[in-house]
């Protein structure tokens, strides 16, 4: 995932995708527990995606912040 696909999401959801990824990312750390993973750089890859996510987030939080006050 790129961030310039998420800039084009509005913060509502941005803030879900975020849920679905921490949820995926809890699942293979699961697996991963389990000796059930087959792809262990997943983890990694889906914890850069939880931060991108987060990123975009707080930068729309501050540009509105920004154009309010």
């Amino acid at each position: 995932m790129k961030a310039s696909e998420l800039r084009d999401l509005s913060v509502e959801e941005l803030n879900e995708r975020e849920r679905e990824v921490k949820e995926e990312l809890f699942n293979l750390q699961f697996q991963h527990a389990t000796n059930q993973l087959e792809n262990a750089m997943r983890i990694p890859q889906t914890k850069k995606d939880v931060a991108r996510i987060k990123t975009v987030i707080r930068q729309k939080e501050r540009a509105q912040a920004r154009s309010e006050g």
